[in-house]
Parts: C-alpha cells; sequence; structure tokens
C-alpha cells in the first residue's frame, strides 16, 4: 500500500524541472507511504515516476520504483495477493520476497495481459524500455485510486487527484461532474469535480506510445444466472469462495486487524478472520453515545465476545467533528455520500494505534443484496407485475406474496415511501430505480441551475442500467450491477482515504474476483430469497457468525449524527462554514438558503451533508488554487 506518480511528455520531449515535480507529488502524497520514498527518471528526462511506500509485504525490501533486468520500472500501490503462486507459475528466480517484482516478471511474459492474472487490489505503472511505452492499470473493483490529466503535452497520473492540482492550468469545478454529484453524489464516466482531471475507471489500463493514449476495459462480471444448481450448492460454494479470499488477504509480514460494525459483512469477516489468525486479529469499532439509535457497539462487542478477540472502541464526540471534519474532506479529494466518512476516518485513526493492516466490509451490499432500497423498488415491480399479469420465471422474480413477511423492515422508511410513490408509480423499472437514488430534486432549491450547462445524468446512467452484460429479466442484478459499477468505487474512495490518510492499509475481502463472478451466478429467488436482504450469504455463513447478527433487522449503518450536530454542539461551526463571503458568493450553490434550511425545523439531513462538504471542498481546493500552483517552479 503506497502512492504512485509519474508523468510522461506525449512528444518525447524533456520535461523542465523533472525532479522537482516528481518531488512535489511525492510530498503530496506522503501521508500514503510514510516508510520510505522514491523517484526515478529516464536519462532524456521525458518520463519519471513517483513513490512514497507503506512497508506490508518484505518490508526491507521492495523498495521502489523497482527495475528489472530488462529495464523496465515499476512504481506500484496495492498487494497482489496470488503473488506466491504466481512466482511458481512464472519459475522465476526473484532478488526480493515482494509481490513488486511479481509484476514486473508478470509482464514481461504477458505484456498487459499481466492484470488478468492478479489477484489483488492494484494501480501502478510500468515504463517499458524497449518498447519505450508506458503502461498504466487499476484493479478490477476501483479498491485502489488512479487520476491523471493531460497539460501542455504531458501526461500526468497520481493517486490522488489533489497531488494533480500544482500541474493544473486552471483549478475549476467540472460542470458536469457537479450536476453528477447533486444525483448521486458520486460522478459518473470517469469524471472528477475537478475539470480535466479524469479517474481510470476500475479494469482499465492505459498504454501510452509514440504520443497516443489508449485506454481499454481489460474485464467485467457477467449476470447470468445458474438454473442448474440448489439453495445448498450455492450456499457451499459461497462459503467455499468466501474463506478463500479471506486465506489470502490475511497475508501479510505485519499484523492484521479488522473494522468490526455489528453488521453483517463485517461480522463475517471478523469471525473468520479471528479463527485463521487467533493469536493476532484485533477489532476496531466506533460509537456515539448521544442514544441508542447511534450506538451498535454492543453488536460488535457480542462478535468480539463470541470469537475472543479484543474489540478497541472510540467514543466519537460532536467536537471531534468540529476538530476533524476539514481534514477528513481534504484527504477525501473529492466530497462523497453520507456522513460516514468521518466516523470511519475516526476510527482508522483508533486503527492506526494497533495495526498496519485491517480487513473492511465493503462490497457485501451491492454483491448480494443488502441495500433497503432494492427491498422498496422489488416491491414496486412485484405489485405491478402481479397487477399486470406479468410474473416472469420465480427464478428471477421475487412474487409479492412471497416478500410480504420481510416488509416489516420498510418500517422505518414510510416518509420516503410516500414521496417515491406520490408520481411515476409504475413506471419502467430503470426510470423508477433512477427515482429512487435521484437526490437532485431536495437539493434544487439551494441551486443557481443557470450557471450550469445542459447536461442530463440520466444518459449515463441508463447506460449503464441496462447494460449487455446484466440479464434483462432480472431487476435485482440491474440495480446491484449499477451499484456494483459506481456507488461501490465511491465507498471504496471513502475506505482508500481514510485509512492513507492515518497511514494503514485497508483490505476488502468481499471483492475477490472468483467470489465476484460467482456471486454474478446466484438468481435472484436464491440471493434475494423473499425479499430476504443478502438472505443467502446469511445462510450460508451460520457455522462461523452469531446468529443474534446474521438475524437482525435493525442494522443501522454506522449512522452518524450529523443532523444531530448541526442543530446542536456543531451548530455554530457549520453555520460559520457556510456564512463566509466567498461561501455566500459562491455561483453555484446558494449557501444562504443552504442556511435557512439548517435553521429552520429539519436540517435535511443528508442533503445537508453533501452542500456543507461542497463548501469545504470549495475553501480546501477551490480558494486554495494559488497554493497548489506556486508548488512547482516554472
Amino acid at each position: 500500500m503506497c502512492s504512485i506518480a509519474g508523468m510522461i511528455n506525449l512528444n518525447k520531449n524533456k520535461i523542465k524541472g523533472l525532479e522537482q515535480k516528481l518531488e512535489v507529488l511525492n510530498k503530496i502524497q506522503k501521508h500514503r507511504g510514510p516508510d520510505g520514498q522514491g523517484i526515478w527518471k529516464n536519462k532524456r528526462e521525458f518520463v519519471g515516476l513517483a513513490h512514497q511506500r507503506l512497508s506490508i509485504i518484505d518490508i526491507h525490501n521492495g523498495k521502489q520504483p523497482m527495475r528489472d533486468e530488462a529495464g523496465n520500472w515499476v512504481c506500484f500501490n496495492g498487494e497482489i495477493y496470488n503473488y506466491i503462486e504466481l512466482k511458481k507459475q512464472l519459475g522465476c528466480k526473484c532478488k526480493t520476497n515482494s509481490d513488486t517484482e511479481i509484476i514486473l516478471h508478470a509482464y514481461q511474459k504477458w505484456g498487459k495481459e499481466c492484470v488478468e492474472h492478479f489477484s489483488g487490489m492494484f494501480a501502478f505503472a510500468i515504463w517499458d524500455e524497449k518498447k519505450q511505452s508506458l503502461f498504466l492499470a487499476r484493479d478490477h473493483f476501483g479498491i485502489k485510486p488512479f487520476y491523471y490529466t493531460i497539460e501542455n503535452g504531458v501526461f500526468y497520473f497520481a493517486s490522488e487527484a489533489k497531488a494533480l492540482l500544482p500541474f493544473v492550468k486552471n483549478i475549476e469545478t467540472d460542470l458536469e461532474g457537479f450536476q453528477d454529484y447533486l444525483v448521486f453524489q458520486f460522478c459518473l464516466d470517469g469524471r472528477t469535480l475537478f475539470k480535466g482531471i479524469k479517474e481510470l475507471m476500475p479494469a482499465h489500463h492505459i498504454t501510452i506510445q509514440d504520443g497516443e493514449v489508449k485506454i481499454s476495459r481489460y474485464w467485467q462480471v457477467f449476470y447470468q444466472a445458474d438454473l442448474d444448481h440448489t439453495e445448498k450448492y450455492f450456499s457451499e460454494k459461497l462459503e467455499e469462495c468466501f474463506q478463500n479470499s479471506l486465506k489470502y488477504h490475511i497475508r501479510s509480514d505485519v499484523p492484521v486487524g479488522g473494522y468490526v460494525s455489528g453488521g453483517v459483512d463485517s461480522s463475517i469477516i471478523a469471525s473468520i478472520g479471528a479463527d485463521m489468525l487467533p493469536d493476532e486479529f484485533v477489532g476496531f469499532t466506533g460509537k456515539f453515545s448521544i442514544g441508542p439509535e447511534y450506538d451498535e457497539s454492543q453488536y460488535a462487542q457480542l462478535v468480539a465476545n463470541k470469537k475472543g478477540f479484543q474489540l478497541h472502541q472510540l467514543d466519537i464526540q460532536a467536537q471531534d467533528f468540529i476538530d476533524n471534519i476539514e481534514k477528513v474532506i481534504y484527504h477525501l479529494d473529492i466530497p462523497t455520500a453520507g456522513p460516514g466518512s468521518f466516523s470511519q476516518y475516526m476510527v482508522s485513526g483508533l486503527a492506526k494505534k494497533h495495526r498496519k493492516v485491517v480487513l473492511g466490509g465493503q462490497g457485501g451490499d451491492e454483491i448480494f443484496g443488502g441495500y433497503t432500497r432494492y427491498l422498496v423498488a422489488y416491491f414496486e415491480q412485484c405489485i405491478k407485475g402481479a397487477i399486470d399479469g406479468t410474473m416472469d420465471s420465480g427464478k428471477f422474480i421475487v412474487t409479492y406474496e412471497s416478500i410480504i413477511p420481510n416488509l416489516c423492515s420498510l418500517k422505518n422508511y414510510k416518509p420516503m415511501l410516500k414521496s417515491f410513490w406520490s408520481k411515476g408509480l409504475f413506471e419502467p423499472s430503470s426510470t423508477r430505480y433512477y427515482q429512487l437514488i435521484n437526490r437532485a430534486p431536495q437539493m434544487e432549491d439551494c441551486i443557481y441551475r443557470e450557471n450550469l450547462p445542459e447536461h442530463n445524468p440520466y444518459h449515463s446512467y441508463e447506460r449503464l442500467f441496462i447494460a449487455e452484460n446484466v440479464d434483462k429479466k432480472s431487476y435485482l442484478d440491474r440495480m446491484t450491477h449499477f451499484d456494483f459499477k459506481t456507488l461501490l468505487p465511491a465507498l471504496l474512495q471513502v475506505e482508500d482515504r481514510v485509512s492513507m490518510a492515518h497511514g494503514i492499509e485497508s483490505r476488502v475481502p468481499f471483492l475477490d474476483k472468483k467470489l465476484v463472478e460467482f456471486a454474478a451466478t446466484i438468481p435472484a429467488n436464491i440471493k434475494f430469497k423473499n425479499g430476504n436482504m443478502k438472505y443467502l450469504l446469511r445462510n450460508a455463513m451460520r457455522n462461523y457468525v452469531p446468529g443474534e447478527i446474521l438475524d437482525r433487522k435493525d442494522k443501522m449503518g454506522f449512522p452518524t449524527p450529523f443532523s444531530v450536530w448541526a442543530k446542536g454542539d456543531a451548530r455554530d461551526f457549520i453555520l460559520d462554514i457556510l456564512s463566509t463571503r466567498k461561501a455566500v458568493e459562491r455561483e453555484l450553490v446558494n449557501n444562504r438558503r443552504v442556511k435557512e434550511k439548517i435553521e429552520g425545523e429539519s436540517a435535511f439531513a443528508r442533503n445537508l451533508w453533501g452542500f456543507f462538504c461542497l463548501e469545504l471542498w470549495q475553501r480546501q481546493f477551490m480558494d486554495k488554487a494559488f497554493d497548489y500552483r506556486k508548488m512547482v517552479k516554472e
């Protein structure tokens, strides 16, 4: 786990001040790799690589950038979990025990197809000396970040978007990305909120040669239901796949711990992780003592007691929010969905005191159907199908009769249901799911729409929702696929940034290629049986996880009391942020109107978070544009 960065002149002209620019890239990303740093530049100085290292595998060796005998250089962030098996398969003689060296050997044998052999999380750059080309790749799921920009004929890349700001001529808001953010609270199609800075999409790689920049996708998951096997088969296979994934994910030369929220996903990882590492595993959790609705620590403690590992707890206060939220936005680079990112940041700080590698539960909801909105959307479509007489095969459809016993999960969602069903009821599933996740209507009265260009995020959404790699008969697969391709990378951005802010490595065992590909073959009537969220996952893990956890119907998802603080202990702090001269003069957001909503009866929670993050982001990056530009000496 580290940071990578670099640049290449597309015309192979010497880059003026190359070494100093590489040092700037490392300086901005130093928090990601506190254990060492390195830079490399070729003799003609038109290409260079920069690296900050967090030592996890082969602590004493594996320094980067690393060179092979052919003169190729690699700069790598992440972990290749199957590096031991690849070493045997390649039959290569290695100078180190690091997975970094295996990337070079794999590239020598397979070229750009090497990524198809890797199991892990990665973003890397390889300079091919013979071809005089630069090869850049990002992992299958977007666990590790990769950003790039092109300025004055030079291609720059880095692990974090802010590292590229010194090289962007004009630091401005991307207005299409901004409109994506209003709808989803993340951007689509590789856009970011920084104009000119792009994100390399998951499962894509870039080849730069002779001035050409070619971007290609190398993998995607296909959702094709396996109708030939029973629930028992899928349950046993799932157990096997997850066990294998976790065995790879605990490979480390330093001790391993885990985040334990008290929910299903983190409890599965902690329970099996503790079994595999009985003398090493420790857990970390956070709570808010302002009320039971914000405290799930008793469930995390239950798991720790049953599995016999130590659980470190952090009681997070409003003052912690006031003291740290601006740091969180700085490390996130780009505002993201939900105030949970702040809570994760605080718990990562706790974990840093005890472990260098921590396991997290990201991916379980998107892969196995864990969000309540899936039940809301499915319920409507089931009723529609029953009325229209268009109910299809039970392998693809959860029937309205079977879903009724599980509707108690929607008890606290009555206001949302009322709003959702007030218009557009029974429209096509793609339209309805968009309306279910679209946050823009609730934010519209605080936006200066006249300052925005014409851009409809629905077009990008629809292309992903009706993608050809998803069986059109399975509504559940279409919903989970969209979230897998969009929401999950946004959540992984948070997972990466808040852990790397403290110099620790977060690993996500649910995101194993074989596990994900297998899960995509599980029919909806088994994966989401009777509308029971994550039904198959829960049942497959009953030998490992306490039933009190698996049978919970009240999981809160690490709720952060932002709306409570906004009307209480943090009210003055938030209002002060939104009341500065620059804040009230923003061209895109009417912060006066945002303040009025805070001072009213409701703090409109999620939407307030979205606007507050935007203002902190503007303060941190747009208002300090000159500070970034002056870091580079021209």
